[in-house]
């Protein structure tokens, strides 16, 4: 069954109340609890789909980006406890490790389909054809080597990179022994396959991007639960406490967080410095709280990065001050800003100039640090400016922006804030991605604060 097919039910399997790929605000107010809102598939559910998901990716992604990266043979080599970053990515689930040595051939055929073949130990089955099995570690290198000199590639794909991480698994002494296993004459051949393995990493398919808002939701909606009186306590509660609430809440709903949540707060008399990269700190919260939660969760394959702000009521309020409604519209202008300047092709440092020009023109005090998201929450692709590196970012701020890649819109504005008599920090990060168009935010975006009565 292809993945498309399954969607439908999922929608009602994942969540009970999803929101749409365009929806352009989020309610605010609106705790959602458990029992009406998640229904979250179980582990043994998930495998069903991630495994479509693979299968799909390796039929219909791998042929166009091995063309595009002009590859007639691609080797992921790896061992049980040293396993390549792209492993886990390739291979049927559930799998935790390469179980002894384990090696993925990927070779092109004139038609453009690709053979996917694995050479271990222990076969790993659909969707790969086993061309060897059984035997001892000599028998398996020549195996491959035999089956690689079968193929004649004129290049082979290698995981070696100098400024990638993700496209650098293969380890020296992997290297090593396949250089000892092919003939002389094949070595000249291998080639790195980084541009392959950024652009496998980054490329979500249709399937990915339907799912993928839900996913988003369920992050989200987290986050407006842990920013509510049913985990707060104005006087009581701390940023740690929050943290800590969100981190186990995920754990309840079995799903994997990929860093520890973090709260923090701002309070009127304690200066936030214009040249300070980041406001804030931790303690009790208190009424007249600014509150600022970063959450990363990982499910069906898919990472999410999500940054919110809350405000703490006082007795006599209903609503945040105007000067706070005020600096979060400005977020949300710098987020337009931003967003306004994905092109495709365009690099990542050519983005953050025009956006920083534009901010700059607005008299908006604003710092960008937007990142890729998907398989892992800080993924490969185009890099637009860093937190502590608002200029030219090399390599990874040069590569090229492609449609259909999905990015955490990541940074932060300062304003001044009248009822306060200083400067706020607003840090926004929302979930989204680019169509070839325009960018289109996965579960929609902060617009109004969350309120903690």
């Amino acid at each position: 069954m292809r993945i498309l097919f399954l969607l439908p039910a999922l929608t009602t399997l994942l969540v009970s109340a999803t929101l749409s790929a365009n929806t352009t605000a989020f309610s605010q107010s609106r705790v959602l609890s458990s029992a009406t809102y998640y229904h979250i598939l179980s582990p043994r559910q998930r495998v069903t789909v991630e495994n479509q998901l693979t299968n799909q990716r390796l039929e219909q992604l791998l042929p166009q980006l091995m063309a595009e990266s002009e590859l007639d043979m691609w080797l992921v080599i790896n061992r049980e406890y040293a396993e390549d970053p792209v492993y886990f990515t390739l291979v049927p689930q559930p799998t935790f490790a390469a179980r002894r040595t384990t090696m993925l051939l990927f070779s092109r055929n004139a038609d453009g389909s690709i053979d996917k073949l694995s050479v271990n130990r222990y076969p790993l089955g659909d969707p790969y054809e086993s061309a060897w099995a059984g035997g001892n570690l000599a028998e398996q290198w020549q195996a491959l080597a035999a089956e690689i000199v079968k193929r004649q590639p004129k290049t082979i794909g290698i995981n070696t990179s100098e400024h990638w991480p993700v496209a650098d698994g293969l380890t020296s002494g992997l290297h090593q022994q396949l250089l000892k296993a092919l003939p002389a004459e094949y070595h000249s051949r291998l080639v790195s396959a980084e541009q392959l393995v950024v652009r496998w990493l980054e490329q979500r398919t249709e399937a990915e991007l339907e799912l993928y808002p839900q996913i988003v939701s369920l992050a989200r909606s987290v986050i407006a639960e842990a920013f509510s009186n049913k985990v707060i306590t104005p006087g009581v509660t701390t940023t740690d406490d929050v943290a800590w609430y969100i981190r186990e809440r995920f754990a309840q709903l079995d799903l994997p967080v990929w860093f520890m949540p973090y709260v923090n707060l701002q309070r009127q008399d304690l200066a936030c410095e214009a040249d300070n990269p980041f406001c804030g700190t931790s303690g009790v919260i208190q009424r007249g709280d600014v509150l600022h939660t970063d959450v990363g969760i990982c499910y069906l394959t898919l990472c999410t990065d999500t940054q919110e702000m809350a405000y703490v009521l006082h007795n006599t309020e209903t609503d945040a001050p105007a000067g706070l409604k005020a600096a979060l519209a400005t977020g949300n202008r710098w987020q337009d800003m931003l967003t306004a300047e994905f092109k495709s092709g365009r690099s990542g440092n050519a983005i953050l100039a025009a956006t920083r020009k534009a901010a700059a023109n607005a008299g908006i005090n604003s710092s960008t640090y937007t990142h890729a998201i998907g398989f892992v929450g800080h993924a490969p692709g185009p890099t637009i400016g860093m937190w502590d590196n608002q200029g030219d970012t090399p390599v990874q701020g040069d590569w090229p922006l492609y449609a259909n890649t999905a990015y955490a819109i990541e940074g932060n504005i300062k304003q001044a804030v009248p009822e306060w008599n200083q400067l706020v920090q607003i840090k926004l990060e929302q979930s989204a991605y680019f169509d070839g168009k325009q960018v289109i935010y996965l579960a929609g975006r902060q617009t109004q604060w969350h309120l903690v009565r």
